[in-house]
């Protein structure tokens, strides 16, 4: 059963994030991926709202949460996950941990996308 409520979280996330994002891209035409950016901070507002009311409420429920915050808001944007990820690190001061999370993560997340593109590149030649 969690399961659905993840899997039912994450189709509406993912249609929510398609559908917000080219509205904006459509409608403000810039080489900024403003579309995706835009959805990455409404998504880290969201999942902030819900993670508050899931730590300093009984509102929401394991069933919303897997719904809301691992379904919804980790399809809509995984960045928001990230963020809320960092979140706790910082909370905790486990500043170490945090700037390595932060770090590698950007950084390698870089390279393994332009290894996959050089890849493929390399093999279509």
């Amino acid at each position: 059963m969690n399961l659905l409520f993840v899997a039912i979280g994450s189709m509406l996330g993912g249609v929510s994030r398609y559908w917000l994002t080219g509205i904006i891209q459509k409608n403000v035409p810039t080489l900024f991926p403003l579309g995706i950016f835009t959805v990455n901070i409404i998504g880290c507002f969201i999942i902030g709202l819900l993670t508050g009311l899931s730590a300093h409420s009984n509102l929401l429920t394991q069933n919303h949460r897997l719904f809301l915050i691992i379904g919804f808001c980790g399809s809509f944007t995984t960045f928001s996950s990230f963020s809320a990820d960092n979140l706790k690190l910082l909370t905790a001061k486990a500043y170490l941990l945090f700037s390595l999370n932060i770090g590698l993560s950007v950084i390698l997340g870089l390279l393994a996308t332009w290894l996959g593109y050089y890849l493929i590149q390399t093999l279509f030649k």
